[in-house]
């Protein structure tokens, strides 16, 4: 597997389950989640309003905003409840000898 567009973030190990993690990546703010064994790399910005999705609660594989109290799935980043009605980006994440990387490079549809 190549990991060429692919940005170290940090140590599996340091990720708990249950509680998000921000990180920046190219200038793109990403919140690595661990929840019910999976990991998830979603947008760290709620759609509806400019807040810090890695401050949320995490239940199952949703993340809520603390601010308007909007879920968004952790697999497809679609919003679950008003007011958000805008899924946020979802990306690409792997584990290898224990260290996390994510692919945040759009990539071209067609």
């Amino acid at each position: 597997m190549s990991l060429s567009s692919h940005t170290y973030l940090c140590r599996f190990e340091v990720l708990e389950d249950g509680v998000p993690r921000r990180f920046e990546v190219d200038g793109v703010p990403v919140s690595l989640v661990l929840a019910e064994g999976e990991l998830f790399a979603i947008h760290d910005v709620c759609s509806h309003s400019a807040v810090s999705l890695s401050e949320g609660e995490v239940e199952g594989c949703t993340v809520e905003c603390w601010l308007h109290g909007s879920r968004f799935d952790l697999r497809s980043g679609k919003p679950l409840d008003p007011p958000a009605s805008r899924p946020v980006p979802v990306y690409p994440v792997r584990v290898e000898d224990g260290r996390v990387y994510v692919d945040v490079v759009p990539r071209s549809k067609g």
